[in-house]
């Protein structure tokens, strides 16, 4: 087989692969955890820019003139957390914020020192908003970095006795480094 076949055929696996995921994906919709989940990842990043960047003046602008969707949308977080995690929901939640940060964090010690002039533009692009709708349609197009542990679609029912993947991972990660 030659090369540019090679290449033809791994071409259409990952388009078949991918229009597989896309279908799998697309049973959540657009549900109101996705769009709080993005729109959180959005604060975050644009907080973590504002710190690395010495702009926090342009976020609290930002937290300024987006208040009262930033509040709805933390609510509706609130709301995923308390059905999806009971007792343990704002643990849980505060881990959530930490992991985003963290990632986001990591992200821009990679980008070195073009991190700044990548995302200082992102304060100007979400200043040009007018509305919480405008706000949720610039979260979903575009895909700022979000922890993989967590679930986006509409909470499931409540089930307090199992504990998320990640955490079991944690407690083994540390039981592996005492040892």
């Amino acid at each position: 087989m030659s090369f540019s076949r090679f290449l033809a055929a791994g071409a259409v696996a990952f388009g078949v692969l991918h229009s597989t995921v896309t279908l799998a994906a697309t049973p959540c919709g657009h549900s109101p955890a996705h769009e709080a989940f993005d729109i959180q990842a959005l604060k975050s990043e644009l907080m973590v820019t504002a710190l690395s960047c010495n702009a926090q003046d342009r976020y609290n602008a930002f937290v300024g003139k987006f208040r009262s969707t930033l509040l709805n949308e933390e609510q509706k977080l609130n709301t995923y957390f308390r059905s999806t995690y009971g007792s343990s929901a704002q643990r849980e939640h505060d881990d959530y914020i930490t992991q985003l940060a963290n990632i986001q964090s990591e992200k821009g010690l990679q980008s070195g020192t073009i991190f700044c002039m990548q995302r200082i533009a992102m304060f100007d692009e979400v200043n040009a908003l007018e509305s919480s709708e405008d706000l949720a349609n610039y979260t979903e197009a575009k895909d700022v970095t979000q922890p993989a542990s967590f679930e986006t679609c509409a909470a499931p029912a409540s089930s307090h006795s199992a504990r998320p993947a990640r955490r079991a991972t944690k407690a083994k990660a540390k039981a592996t480094r005492r040892a």
